[in-house]
């Protein structure tokens, strides 16, 4: 919140958005569990995820979605993404660091609509990535 604007005119193909880290929790996965009504116990129960040969309980795949979402909509806007979709590669755990990554890889015009394409994904720490994504955003122009 309270960035400025962004262009159409002020990417290129290359350019990156901010990096947003978080370090995910047990506490996220409770509140994300209420949030989203997924109370699969191998999000909340550690007794059960064990059992099931997990080494602990693991995040909510669409928690993670909705970091790297978040990532792509303080960059170029909240209502201006017109296509989002992921590829689960790998579980996320309570203790890891998660870091963002949104590329622009294109930008065309369509009739009126000035579009920028992206690439994105959720890495940890040590460059394990559990996210990997594209999206198309429309952006105003200045012209």
């Amino acid at each position: 919140m309270g960035a400025s604007k962004l262009y159409f005119e002020d990417v290129t193909e290359g350019s990156e958005a901010p990096a947003r880290k978080h370090t995910l929790t047990r506490t996220d996965l409770v509140r994300y569990a209420g949030a989203s009504g997924d109370y699969n116990p191998m999000h909340h129960d550690e007794v059960k995820a064990t059992a099931a040969g997990q080494p602990s309980v693991f995040g909510h795949g669409m928690f993670s979605m909705g970091l790297l979402g978040t990532a792509l909509t303080d960059f170029v806007g909240a209502g201006n993404i017109r296509r989002y979709r992921v590829r689960f590669s790998r579980q996320t755990w309570p203790g890891e660091e998660l870091q963002t990554k949104v590329t622009v890889t294109g930008k065309r015009v369509d009739g009126s609509r000035h579009l920028v394409d992206l690439e994105c994904s959720l890495a940890n720490a040590e460059g394990e990535v559990k996210v990997v994504g594209e999206a198309t955003a429309e952006l105003p122009t200045r012209s």
